[in-house]
């Protein structure tokens, strides 16, 4: 991408920023009607889980912007030592400048547009990589973005191999990534040898713990939906259940049973239960079923890419269904005797994106928050946290690094510029030379 655009500073002024928020807002609810159907032919959403994880967080994600873009814009008075009086403090934010946005195909709206609206409002350029494994949604996309954007201010590619190759030899102001462990390397290694900072936001396997006080049935039902969402296709989806085992039973029970309330007899043929991307996963996921004792679940149907939410009792911990993230709907119960155990398994694996915990007690809360590192999570219930403008989403360790949503994307594609403004009727001599006899005032001025 040409940076001219940016470089005569048409992106910076509050005016425009809001025009552009404006502009995408309008035209994504243009191509409202046409998102549903490419999300349906992609993913097999119906239109209100298409609104609720796909349209309807972006909308949010704008009209929050647009509330508090001016406020997020403003510089920043900064606190200044007595050893630089008299002075004054400022932090200023800037954008920075060309940023790269590479989108995954399971929430190819949400995942595109959430992260584009947060580096427009903090001015930047942007060039998108659109998902070609949900190419119906990506064709959407590349006209949505054609018709709300100049091509100077918002490009777009279908990211298959090649293509991204050569974006990622481009030295680009930003890097943001979601996507798989395995591909973020490649983007950090590439990134790298342009010094160019990066936010990767992966996954990972994203526990959910239940213990003997939770009220299980509505455990139950908020884990069958956690994870029934798009098909399981979703990286802060429950990857495994950490039963206490007391109630392991009653989980499994519970889990068939409100999974039938949800989808009935037959959730294959259920127009509200979507579908896996393509074959590929499809077959990776019958994969991992084989060999596992499964208690409920256990059917699909390949010419609709149909997996039932399938559960696996006490799985074979070295099974790739425990090595790998799962990213369908399959979900193993484990059994477990004490929170130290808990802590144990979680500790001893890759940090996850996101931790679940079910439970009434106020000490394994407090023990499960403080003792283990995720990226993000909620107690009672699943995946409600990612949709909250006050709480940075992001991963740590092997799930990513860096935050974004509400004020923390803008904060993501902002440079926060620190300036320092000296007074000039006053000049202290103590830091010209000659600094004999100056030592002991220095230390006192700069405790």
């Amino acid at each position: 991408m040409n940076n001219t655009f940016y470089s005569a500073g048409m992106t910076l002024p509050r005016s425009f920023r809001m025009r552009q928020l404006e502009k995408l807002k309008t035209v994504l609810l243009d191509y409202e009607e046409d998102l549903y159907n490419a999300l349906q032919l992609d993913l097999g959403k119906s239109k209100f889980e298409s609104w609720e994880t796909e349209i309807g967080p972006v909308v949010q994600e704008i009209c929050y912007a647009q509330r508090h873009l001016k406020s997020w814009m403003k510089p920043r008075g900064a606190a200044t030592s007595i050893l630089h009086f008299p002075s004054s403090g400022k932090i200023i934010p800037e954008p920075y400048g060309t940023v790269l946005i590479f989108s995954p195909w399971n929430y190819p709206v949400q995942l595109t547009l959430a992260p584009l609206t947060a580096a427009i409002a903090a001015g930047n350029c942007a060039v998108i990589s659109l998902p070609p494994a949900s190419v119906h949604t990506s064709q959407v996309l590349e006209k949505l973005l054609a018709d709300a954007f100049a091509e100077e201010h918002v490009r777009t590619y279908l990211g298959d191999i090649p293509t991204n190759t050569e974006l990622l030899k481009e030295p680009f102001d930003y890097i943001f990534f979601t996507g798989s462990p395995r591909v973020g390397k490649i983007v950090m290694e590439a990134a790298a040898k342009n010094l160019t900072p990066v936010t990767l936001e992966l996954g990972g396997k994203s526990p959910c713990i239940v213990d003997r006080t939770a009220d299980i049935g509505l455990a139950a039902r908020r884990i069958v939906w956690g994870k029934c969402l798009n098909s399981g296709q979703t990286c802060v989806a429950p990857d495994y259940i950490l039963a206490e085992e007391p109630i392991k039973g009653r989980l499994c029970s519970a889990l068939g049973q409100e999974y039938k309330k949800l989808y009935g007899d037959n959730p294959l043929n259920n127009p509200d239960y979507p579908a896996i991307i393509n074959e590929h996963h499809f077959d990776r996921l019958c994969a991992l079923l084989e060999g596992q004792k499964i208690v409920s679940g256990g059917r699909y149907d390949r010419q609709k890419r149909k997996i039932e939410l399938t559960i696996i009792d006490d799985p074979d911990l070295h099974s790739p269904v425990m090595e790998e993230e799962i990213f369908g709907p399959i979900l193993p119960i484990i059994p477990y005797e004490t929170l130290d155990d808990v802590k144990s398994f979680v500790c001893s694996r890759p940090k996850p994106l996101a931790l679940y915990l079910f439970t009434h007690s106020e000490d394994t809360e407090r023990r499960i928050m403080e003792e283990i590192s995720f990226g993000g999570g909620s107690v009672n219930d699943t995946i409600v946290h990612l949709v909250n403008h006050g709480l940075p989403f992001g991963g740590v360790g092997n799930s990513g690094m860096g935050r974004y949503h509400g004020k923390y994307g803008f904060d993501t594609f902002t440079h926060y510029k620190g300036v320092l403004k000296k007074g000039n009727w006053l000049d202290l001599p103590v830091r010209y030379p000659p600094y004999e006899g100056k030592l002991s005032l220095l230390k006192k001025l700069m405790k």
